[in-house]
């Protein structure tokens, strides 16, 4: 019913990345769909991270045009409503679609066109997040993001993240970057404790995030588990896309029962609708059938996501009656 942690660019229906390849007349725009689909999908039993993130190299190399941007939201939206969500939070890394010439301003306005349309008939609600990214060389940039978040913040951009190689860059390198966050106002989230441990949990949450991306690392360490408890940190897990970029071993080992349990605020996303083959109903049920998920617990999920939203307390509470009488 409402998904905080779902990037558009690993949630493009597969039509729409054939066609815009033929449209920019791309190297793979002839490929069959189901040798398209291969490249794209990552099966449950992916191999490696580093084959999870190379699922993206085709719809990142289709979105940089201010159309496919659009479209894409608009059709990624289409989808949500299909399936029966009432409120969805879309993120997005602008600085990723400036190969051809847009600006991040530009692949930002694109997205927000597609927002606009995409909710024109009322059928749900949305917003995006704008993401930085963790690399080399990219401090500018992601400064820029920062500030196009605060310029469209309430018009159709609801908070800041950062995403990326987690590993190789430790959340402790972006302290000034989420220290001019909270000058300027913006709410953010952090990817954090998916590809390292409890310490970038710690980072981001010394940063004043109310939110984390993944965090499944809390879980090895008790006192973590506790502080996230008592500061009723969202928790955005995902667990499909969790078990096939090696976040968790196995399904199994996911601890989003447990953190439940234990009284965190833990939610239920997708992450990449596409990339990762679910949807809300798919995640829902991979953990009901593996974890034991129960009715009760499910409806927590929904109401902890709810509680998460970048919403105002009025915006929140309408979602919280719309999913009671759903649920």
């Amino acid at each position: 019913m409402i998904d905080i942690h779902l990037h558009f660019d690993g949630s493009l229906p597969l039509q729409l990345v054939q066609r815009h390849a033929k449209l920019q007349q791309l190297p793979y725009a002839d490929l069959p769909e189901d040798e398209l689909r291969d490249r794209i999908v990552c099966p449950i039993d992916c191999e490696s991270l580093n084959d999870f993130l190379a699922r993206f190299a085709i719809p990142l190399e289709i979105l940089q045009t201010y159309d496919s941007l659009r479209e894409s939201v608009e059709a990624v939206l289409d989808i949500l409503k299909s399936q029966g969500i009432l409120y969805a939070e879309l993120r997005f890394a602008p600085q990723h679609h400036t190969q051809k010439g847009l600006t991040q301003e530009k692949a930002v306005l694109a997205a927000l066109e597609g927002l606009h349309n995409g909710l024109a008939d009322g059928r749900m609600k949305a917003q995006l997040i704008l993401c930085a990214m963790r690399g080399d060389g990219n401090d500018d940039a992601n400064f820029e993001t920062l500030n196009l978040a605060a310029k469209y913040l309430h018009q159709g951009v609801c908070a800041f993240d950062l995403a990326g190689a987690e590993a190789l860059f430790p959340t402790e390198h972006y302290r000034e970057l989420f220290a001019h966050a909270t000058e300027l106002g913006v709410p953010f989230t952090i990817h954090a404790g998916e590809a390292a441990g409890p310490e970038s949990i710690r980072a981001a949450l010394s940063f004043g995030a109310k939110r984390i991306g993944h965090g499944v690392h809390a879980i090895e360490d008790p006192a973590l588990v506790e502080d996230l408890k008592e500061k009723q940190t969202i928790l955005e897990c995902c667990v499909i896309s969790n078990v096939q970029s090696k976040a968790v071993k196995c399904v199994e080992e996911h601890p989003v029962k447990y953190f439940l349990e234990q009284g965190l605020k833990v939610t239920l996303n997708t992450d990449n609708m596409t990339i990762s083959q679910t949807s809300m109903a798919k995640e829902v049920a991979y953990v009901r059938d593996h974890l034991g998920l129960t009715r009760e617990q499910e409806m927590q999920l929904y109401l902890n996501a709810v509680d998460g939203a970048f919403l105002d307390e009025k915006s929140k509470e309408e979602l919280r009656n719309a999913v009671t009488k759903a649920f």
